[in-house]
């Protein structure tokens, strides 16, 4: 199953304190089963006979907790604390130190309401979570907060809180244990997209290589009329436009390599991909990998050019955060002398709902110039539709041996722009300030970008649980 289309499923812990009054654990534990299963969330808990209420006060408690969290480790996304009154901390942190689950924490504390505060219906858990963060720290376990420090268990706040750290939950899980595929070298020209692989596998990333003259043998050894081949091309058509000029034996290349690299990526469980575009693909195949690429990330499977495989891993971030295919571009051309815009462009592989228009399906253009335009059908154009965005690159620092990373979020424009292939014209408060620490760091000239505003998911997943080095940048 793709993990986009997994359930997501959190470990709870209910916390109480023997001071206040139990019910309050009870009244909370329902109110948030009720939520969790009308939002679809999986959850594990264990049950109100398990614990008194169900909640987590003493050691005893939180060693019944721990075990339950180390069964169901593998399910387990993320770990909601919820805060019914002033908790135990300690019942709380040694659950987490004991579960040793790895994953992604949300500490939420109920609110207290003006007429009930005496001594059977206050809470305190205002107090309550500022203790528990406080043994969080200390024990180094990294936590995320709710938008307000108290709010109601049925609040729109804390439904928006629930989507966000699920978001969260799903980009730490995903990139720990993604598959990339390179397929094929890199340009010998782009040294830009050099990377270290080790460095990827520490962080629980696989690189997955194949050389592309397996590809190439897989798709030459289908028949035109295999099943496979003409589903694919009929899927083809249905994607865009394509132009009468284009004879059918190019289109029929085309479907070949993709299901060429759909068999490939599949049985090598890869999620994601970042493939050698040019100039081997044309010289010894004779069709671009454009389209191949475009449509495999409207399927959620991000796909990133000249084989820059970190590139592929920024993109698969963004899916993980968003739920939308990502599109892959250049920081490429000033936009005259506006300063807080620019250019991202490629030839392209963006996903057509990236795109946010229905893409013309036609042949590249630069390198069509000197590789023969019959050689390069399969490019997706079109010019992105205007909205919110965000922006996100990593890359493998070896000189100092680290994974940083940069993240912002500006938006697509309609402004105009007269050039072929896939055009963003992006609007980024601060531009320069921003590509100074682009140039001055030693990032690509590659980026993945996404529709919606997603910062502050990757702000917590990328630099809090991940540890990687992040800058963000701020308008």
């Amino acid at each position: 199953m793709h993990i986009m289309e997994k359930k997501t499923c959190f470990g709870v812990i209910i916390a109480t304190r023997g001071f206040f009054n139990p019910v309050l654990a009870g009244t909370a534990r329902t109110e948030l089963l009720e939520l969790l299963d009308e939002l679809s969330i999986e959850y594990v808990i264990g049950s109100e006979s398990d614990t008194p209420h169900g909640a987590v006060e003493t050691l005893a408690d939180a060693k019944f907790y721990a075990g339950l969290f180390r069964k169901n480790a593998e399910n387990i996304d993320g770990v909601i604390v919820i805060l019914p009154n002033f908790g135990d901390e300690l019942g709380v942190v040694q659950t987490l130190d004991m579960a040793k689950l790895n994953v992604p924490v949300m500490v939420q504390a109920c609110n207290d309401e003006l007429d009930k505060v005496g001594v059977f219906s206050r809470r305190d858990a205002f107090c309550g979570k500022l203790s528990v963060c406080n043994n969080l720290y200390q024990y180094n376990i990294p936590f995320t907060d709710t938008t307000h420090h108290t709010c109601d268990i049925k609040s729109r706040y804390f439904r928006d809180d629930l989507d966000r750290f699920g978001r969260i939950c799903r980009t730490v899980k995903g990139l720990t244990h993604a598959r990339i595929g390179a397929i094929g070298a890199r340009p010998a020209a782009f040294q830009t997209v050099r990377y270290s692989e080790k460095l990827l596998q520490s962080a629980g990333i696989t690189i997955v290589p194949v050389d592309l003259s397996e590809i190439f043998a897989a798709a030459n050894a289908f028949d035109d009329n295999a099943t496979q081949v003409r589903e694919k091309l009929d899927a083809i058509r249905a994607y865009g436009t394509i132009a009468a000029k284009f004879l059918d034996e190019q289109v029929i290349r085309q479907a070949k390599f993709s299901v060429a690299v759909d068999d490939w990526m599949a049985a090598n469980e890869c999620v994601a991909s970042a493939v050698q575009c040019w100039t081997s693909m044309q010289d010894n195949y004779g069709c671009a990998s454009c389209l191949t690429m475009s449509m495999m990330g409207e399927r959620g499977m991000p796909s990133a050019c000249e084989v820059d495989v970190v590139g592929a891993v920024s993109m698969y971030a963004l899916l993980l955060a968003s739920g939308t295919p990502p599109g892959f571009l250049d920081w490429n051309n000033n936009y005259g002398d506006e300063m807080n815009k620019c250019v991202n462009t490629h030839c392209s592989n963006f996903p057509k709902s990236f795109l946010g228009v229905t893409p013309e399906i036609a042949d590249l253009d630069i390198l069509g110039e000197t590789l023969g335009r019959e050689n390069c059908f399969g490019a997706v154009k079109g010019k992105v539709a205007p909205g919110p965005m965000t922006y996100f690159r990593i890359t493998t620092d070896d000189r100092r041996g680290v994974i940083s990373s940069y993240l912002g979020q500006g938006e697509f424009t309609d402004d105009p722009f007269d050039m072929d292939g896939g055009i963003a014209v992006c609007k980024v408060s601060n531009l320069r300030s921003l590509l100074a620490y682009i140039c001055q760091n030693g990032f690509e000239h590659h980026v993945a970008m996404t529709r919606g505003h997603m910062a502050d998911v990757l702000d917590e997943a990328i630099g809090k649980y991940l540890g990687w080095e992040l800058h963000h940048h701020q308008g």
